[in-house]
């Protein structure tokens, strides 16, 4: 087991991964921007490293300063937490050849499967179903005569997006050239690529991905699923485990097809295989593989009764799986609400500063993931992500009322919150059936503003 371990992120997940490194008995090192000094993470490391100022590319997307700090604490591995450079293969390579292991798959692995394209040309050749769709294209009038082919309504997305960057969708050829150019512009800003592709775009669609992990002993699993359709502009905003939407045959389907293209490739670590399933929940569609940890991975740990991160660090370590991962099985429902310093009631707008006064809910079945406190000052250059609130309960109806009541407990003053958002979500009628699709949110704003 390594002796110590670099945390190459900021915020929650680099809390979450120090916990976890000082459970398993590993020195950790914490990296951090200048505006990120008073962070949570930063004070409970062992050591710390200041890499640069504020903005993430002059601090956390830099890989040099990370190896840097790598090599002058001492640190044998560097967990990449997720966003950042997490699925960035040049960066793990890099990892690779100054002897640093990188906690994740492999850089060929993480090429393979964060490009968008070759990601699913993988699924169909291992017999993962795709929607239709094309190859990577990069003039749009070529675009235009592929989407002619594949039939409207169509997806624009980014061959390298994330976090719902470079994606748009166009439902007639009338506005598909400036869509595509939008596209492909937010993409290249964003990371560097504006290459795209097209896939046949599934009307209201739901959003489930599947937690899978493999290691170096032949050990290939699933670890049930995540409903993340309720989302606004691809950001999820609420996440749950299980769905309330599979029936057992689907998902005995889907994580079937999820080990089996994980096996084919030879992954190793955690990763996540999200798809669309149809509006009857008949059909399923790969759409794209995050070779790495998950925002939302807390409801499957809840649910299945096992702490990710440390399996990740095991497996990175080259122990296999824990037994009681291999054996795992789901237990109860799990909510997660993603608690964001933003103004649902201003369009969502940011809203940093300073944070007067925190009181986090407590009590059975709940836990709060963060790194802000009282006095806290939330800087304005990264994700507004805060804390994530998860729940846990022997049903989903009892998980819903619980998380009622934590989200009513939560106070948090000084800055706007996602909370009063989140507090209607969870008391609508189409929550409670668990019947919401992924534009639930989109016409839930757009009612909601009419009245």
């Amino acid at each position: 087991m390594f002796k110590r371990l670099l945390v190459a992120n900021r915020g929650e997940i680099a809390l979450r991964i120090i916990r976890a490194c000082r459970e398993i008995g590993i020195e950790s090192v914490a990296v951090y921007s200048e505006a990120d000094v008073d962070s949570m993470h930063v004070q409970l490391a062992d050591e710390a490293v200041c890499i640069g100022p504020g903005p993430s590319k002059e601090s956390y997307l830099k890989p040099d300063r990370i190896i840097a700090a790598a090599e002058i604490t001492g640190a044998e591995a560097i967990h990449p937490g997720y966003g950042f450079l997490s699925e960035n293969a040049r960066f793990a390579e890099i990892c690779k050849t100054s002897g640093i292991t990188f906690i994740g798959p492999s850089p060929e692995v993480i090429s393979m499967m964060g490009d968008k394209a070759t990601a699913r040309a993988t699924a169909l050749e291992n017999g993962v179903p795709v929607t239709p769709g094309s190859g990577i294209m990069i003039d749009a009038a070529a675009a235009l005569a592929e989407a002619r082919e594949i039939g409207f309504p169509v997806m624009i997305k980014a061959t390298a997006g994330g976090g719902g960057r470079g994606m748009r969708p166009c439902s007639d050829e009338a506005d598909f050239t400036d869509l595509f150019r939008a596209a492909s512009n937010e993409a290249l800003a964003a990371f560097g690529n504006g290459e795209c592709y097209l896939e046949k775009l599934v009307l209201n669609p739901h959003h489930i991905e599947f937690q899978v992990f493999g290691d170096a002993h032949d050990h290939f699993i699933h670890l049930g699923e995540r409903d993340c359709s309720m989302q606004r502009r691809n950001q999820k905003v609420v996440e749950e485990c299980p769905s309330a939407l599979l029936t057992p045959e689907m998902r005995e389907r889907m994580g079937e097809a999820s080990v089996n293209l994980i096996r084919a490739i030879g992954y190793r670590n955690a990763g996540t295989i999200e798809y669309l399933v149809d509006e009857a929940c008949e059909n399923f569609y790969f759409m794209e593989m995050n070779t790495r940890i998950q925002v939302e991975h807390p409801v499957t740990e809840e649910v299945m009764g096992c702490e990710l991160i440390k399996e990740q660090i095991r497996v990175a370590a080259g122990q296999p799986l824990s037994g009681h991962v291999l054996d795992a099985r789901p237990r109860g429902h799990s909510i997660e609400c993603r608690i964001n310093a933003e103004d649902p009631f201003n369009n969502f707008c940011p809203s940093p500063g300073t944070i007067d006064l925190w009181y986090a809910p407590g009590g059975k079945g709940v836990r709060v993931d963060t790194h802000v406190y009282s006095g806290y000052t939330v800087p304005p250059y990264y994700d507004s992500m805060i804390a994530k609130l998860i729940v846990t309960g022997a049903t989903r109806d009892i998980a819903i009322r619980r998380m009622r009541r934590a989200l009513g407990e939560f106070m948090i003053r000084g800055i706007k919150t996602t909370i009063p958002f989140q507090q209607e979500i969870i008391s609508h009628p189409d929550f409670l059936a668990g019947t919401y699709d992924i534009g639930w949110v989109g016409r839930y704003l757009s009612e909601r503003k009419v009245d």
